[in-house]
């Protein structure tokens, strides 16, 4: 799908991240749509490492890039001789999908000096080069405050949440002091193609469909019918992406669909897709502290940028399905 008639030729584009869930499907994006750019995708890629709650340190999988034809270079956002290498490029946009998005990550030096600190050093080699930055913020940065979730409200709960509202106060300030063009894009529950290999942090939708393939009942907490999410499809969040490279304003948006569903209601559409009629399995909630219901306030992101949402739950489920059966497949049916 193609989001903007706008030409790039002869521009360059770097997709920190490239090797992750969202920064490898704007890689493909841009080879789909615009074959005359070029598409330059940085990321740390995987070594095995995992933080102390056992998740890995890095989603960035070779095999979300697998058919990409652009440039790949393996470089660590925080390490400024990697970034080094970057000086060598033209480079007109930016989309900084790389960071720590494990929202479970409780070691706060690492998630500011990843999440904040590197996001510094990409805005100076954004002024150096005079292009325009495209970076991932979160839904997170609302914490538990009431839905609809405005621009306006934060109150992050984590550090995760709380190095994104930093990173979105750094790029206000960027923007104001040194005249460049930043857009941050606050995503909420994303899901699609690509997002395997963040393993338990997949979206829900990836882990129940797997239960279901796997011949289970979907698990849920007891009361998943009034658990409400955000939840946006993959290629909705491209359209908000591509959408950013040609607003003049320099801002912050939500990305959503402005419609929250509920955990009950991924199963339920799971199984009719996956024509399976098994009971939900239920079980209690562990967590003390949990939010029961987000949802984007989107009105700014239609207005401005001039998004408007695609995908339902039901649509983006269905598109989903077959990449959904093919992981089943090729990474879990056979290990």
């Amino acid at each position: 799908m193609r989001y903007t008639d706008k030409k790039l030729k002869n521009k360059t584009v770097l997709i920190t991240g490239a090797a992750g869930f969202i920064g490898s499907n704007l890689a493909f994006y841009f080879q789909e749509n615009h074959p005359d750019a070029r598409v330059i995708a940085f990321d740390i890629f995987r070594t095995g490492e995992r933080f102390g709650n056992g998740n890995l340190k890095s989603f960035g999988h070779f095999k979300n890039l697998t058919g990409f034809k652009g440039e790949i270079i393996s470089g660590d956002i925080t390490k400024k001789e990697d970034l080094a290498r970057l000086e060598n490029y033209d480079i007109d946009y930016i989309f900084h999908e790389a960071a720590i998005s494990d929202t479970t990550v409780l070691d706060q030096e690492i998630m500011i000096r990843t999440n904040v600190n590197a996001f510094i050093d990409l805005l100076e080699l954004a002024k150096r080069k005079e292009a325009k930055m495209i970076y991932a913020s979160s839904g997170a940065t609302y914490g538990n405050t009431p839905s609809p979730q405005t621009i306006g409200t934060e109150n992050p709960q984590n550090v995760y949440g709380f190095s994104k509202l930093a990173m979105d106060n750094i790029a206000k300030e960027y923007a104001k002091r040194y005249s460049i063009n930043v857009i941050g894009l606050r995503y909420f529950n994303v899901y699609g193609k690509n997002e395997y290999f963040k393993e338990k942090t997949a979206s829900m939708v990836l882990q129940l469909g797997l239960q279901i393939l796997s011949g289970k009942a979907p698990r849920l907490f007891f009361g998943s019918d009034k658990i409400l999410r955000d939840f946006v499809y993959i290629e909705d969040v491209v359209q908000a992406n591509i959408l950013s490279m040609f607003a003049d304003k320099s801002s912050v948006y939500n990305v959503g669909t402005g419609k929250p569903r509920s955990f009950q209601d991924i199963a339920d559409i799971l199984q009719k897709e996956l024509g399976t009629d098994y009971k939900t399995d239920y079980f209690d909630n562990p967590y003390k502290a949990y939010q029961t219901h987000t949802q984007a306030n989107i009105a700014s992101t239609c207005k401005e940028l001039g998004f408007s949402p695609k995908f339902s739950l039901e649509d983006g489920i269905k598109d989903y399905v077959i990449e959904i059966k093919r992981v089943y497949a090729s990474e879990v049916k056979n290990v």
